[in-house]
């Protein structure tokens, strides 16, 4: 009997550690980091909202509790994309 590999890699994304620096998202073998200076989103919400991340499609994640989607491109370069929310 031979086992073969079907279809692709479905592990979901994880948010590995939150630290006061930031948050780290591992998807597909990959760890991104998001720095709350960057992604300001993410600071002072609960842990549960932050671990909450969905992968709807390779490379594009959402996080519902807080409606923030984010695109890989967007973590690995965030000077390309220069328009943040502002925080209150």
């Amino acid at each position: 009997m031979s086992l073969s590999t079907l279809g692709e890699n479905t592990s979901p994304a994880e948010v590995t550690h939150v630290s006061a620096l930031g948050v780290w998202l591992l998807s597909r073998g990959q760890e991104l980091f998001m720095s709350y200076e960057e992604f300001p989103w993410f600071l002072d919400q609960p842990i549960r909202t932050i671990l909450n991340v969905e992968e709807p499609a390779p490379g594009h994640f959402h996080w519902p509790d807080i409606d923030v989607d984010l695109t890989k491109e967007m973590i690995e370069h965030p000077e390309r994309f220069p328009l943040r929310a502002r925080t209150l």
